[in-house]
């Protein structure tokens, strides 16, 4: 079995939240209104909905301006990023600590889960085991990321070459936590199928069926060229470094 922890990488990488929250895009619409028509929300008043590793309100934001008035849990463990978030007192929005292994929600209360840009922190079965108990018999979990070339996974082709030079930057910097470009986080739904000495998971009881739905969608964010590279900067591999280090490894690079 294993364990949720709040991860250190998480927690120094994701300091300034001022700056992620500045730097860091929205989301599409047509990836919202996709995820939320599978997980069962869309046009459904009232819905009840945690966001989940909420950050500072990303998605957050689009679910609170949502015409069907959703009643929204936002559950961040990151102080910092929970302040930005509260600082905006979204409509509907009750912000809350708490962990993907301790969401402070009762019991098979709410309609959907839904965790963007952070799954891959805590992509284990005591999170599903989690999410399943807080979900009503008919609710869903919904994931999704926005992902640039240059922050992408090893087979992804980068559309130019300079987002092709900072994509093997940004694997330079690997520091061996786990990240959406490693394309690990789908294995724990693999996992839940299997039974081994070790685990408490029924091999034939999964707790989410699969295959995993999936749909993607390209979208274009232009930046200005400092602005950019300040939002290469809240990459949490990338925002620890400091001064000098980061200069010499990007010189090097």
């Amino acid at each position: 079995m294993s364990t949720t922890v709040y991860s250190d990488h998480a927690r120094s990488g994701f300091a300034d939240g001022t700056n992620y929250d500045q730097y860091r895009p929205s989301f599409p619409d047509e990836s919202v209104n996709t995820l939320l028509e599978a997980v069962r929300v869309a046009d459904l008043p009232g819905a009840v909905v945690v966001d989940l590793a909420a950050g500072t309100g990303k998605f957050t934001e689009i679910l609170g301006r949502r015409h069907e008035e959703f009643r929204i849990t936002a559950v961040e463990p990151h102080e910092g990023m929970r302040q930005v978030l509260q600082a905006k007192h979204l409509k509907n929005v009750e912000v809350k600590e708490g962990m993907a292994n301790q969401i402070p929600v009762d019991d098979h209360t709410v309609d959907a889960v839904i965790v963007a840009q952070a799954f891959h922190w805590f992509a284990n079965v005591e999170s599903l085991r989690e999410f399943h108990r807080v979900l009503k018999p008919h609710g869903a979990l919904g994931l999704v990321w926005n992902i640039e070339d240059y922050n992408a996974a090893r087979s992804h082709a980068a559309a130019t070459s300079w987002e092709a030079e900072l994509q093997d930057l940004t694997w330079s910097f690997d520091d061996g936590a786990p990240r959406y470009r490693h394309e690990k986080w789908k294995e724990v739904f693999d996992k839940q199928l299997k039974s081994n000495p070790l685990s408490i998971i029924a091999a034939a009881d999964p707790l989410f069926s699969l295959p995993l739905a999936a749909h993607e969608c390209k979208w274009t964010v232009w930046l200005a060229k400092d602005d950019l590279m300040k939002r290469y900067w809240t990459l949490s591999q990338v925002a620890v470094l400091e001064g000098d280090e980061k200069e010499v490894k990007i010189q090097k690079k």
